[in-house]
């Protein structure tokens, strides 16, 4: 996922957002296919945070990008996925003025 940031936006606020994120996208992306048991492990959420530079346009100050793979259980109701997510995001940090943008590309993945 990516949090891309205004300069403005406070370093306590962004280091909670990477503290709480990784669990909260994974409540929010969990699935039959890959099913989340709260065991979070090194690398099973990547999280990249870039602030916004002079050249950037933005309307908010913190969007939160997420990509999980496509599935369609996970895509039937990706509204209330997201909606969730957004609701849980400000509940855990207090943000008020921030997005969540969800994405579902189909895509795979290999790894030793």
């Amino acid at each position: 996922m990516e949090v891309t940031h205004a300069p403005s936006v406070p370093e306590r606020t962004l280091r909670e957002l990477g503290s709480v994120l990784p669990h909260l996208v994974s409540v929010a992306v969990e699935c039959p296919e890959e099913p989340y048991d709260g065991d979070l492990q090194p690398g099973d959420v990547e999280i990249r945070f870039r602030q916004l530079g002079p050249f950037d346009r933005c309307g908010l100050p913190v969007v939160v990008e997420v990509r999980s793979k496509y599935f369609e259980s996970r895509a039937a109701n990706r509204q209330d996925r997201v909606d969730g997510l957004y609701q849980d995001i400000a509940k855990a940090t207090g943000l008020d003025d921030f997005g969540v943008y969800l994405s579902l590309p189909v895509a795979a993945w290999a790894q030793e």
